[in-house]
């Protein structure tokens, strides 16, 4: 029996079909556990290639931190949708280039991994061949460190 055959771009295995990334492009569950992994391991490789885990935000005029919170909350979100794994992709890109919009809110403690933030700040960045990409960054309650919450893809149209 063939469990695994490529179709075009698109790598079929055990029935579940991936990009030429190895990203799960359906809507299963085992689709976005896969997705899961993939986002867990891509930001091991990120931190690795850089460690000091860290990118400076033009918008901003700060560094953007990537930290434990920020590899949590993007594969609770953007494991749910393939465009937003596909987005997290450009990380350093998006941390570098998003645009703050409007005006920063106050950090929800009801959220357990708000807590330790005063604001949240709402960031997008246009890619031209994903659309729009959400970047969520929370403001350190003390040290008024700049981390990155969350990366996800917004729909557009």
């Amino acid at each position: 029996m063939i469990s695994s055959i490529f179709v075009g771009e698109v790598f079929i295995d055990n029935f579940m079909e991936f990009d030429k990334n190895g990203i799960a492009t359906g809507d299963t569950n085992e689709d976005k556990k896969q997705r899961k992994r993939f986002i867990i391991d891509f930001y091991k490789m990120w931190e690795t290639e850089n460690p000091q885990k860290r990118i400076f935000n033009k918008s901003l005029n700060d560094f953007i931190n990537v930290r434990y919170v920020s590899v949590d909350e993007t594969v609770g979100h953007a494991s749910y949708r393939y465009i937003s794994t596909l987005a997290v992709m450009f990380l350093t890109e998006i941390l570098e280039k998003a645009k703050q919009k409007g005006i920063p809110k106050n950090a929800n403690p009801e959220k357990k991994n708000q807590k330790g933030f005063e604001k949240i700040i709402t960031m997008e960045y246009q890619k031209e061949t994903l659309g729009t990409i959400k970047l969520t960054v929370g403001v350190k309650r003390e040290t008024k460190e700049k981390i990155q919450y969350c990366v996800t893809a917004i729909e557009n149209g």
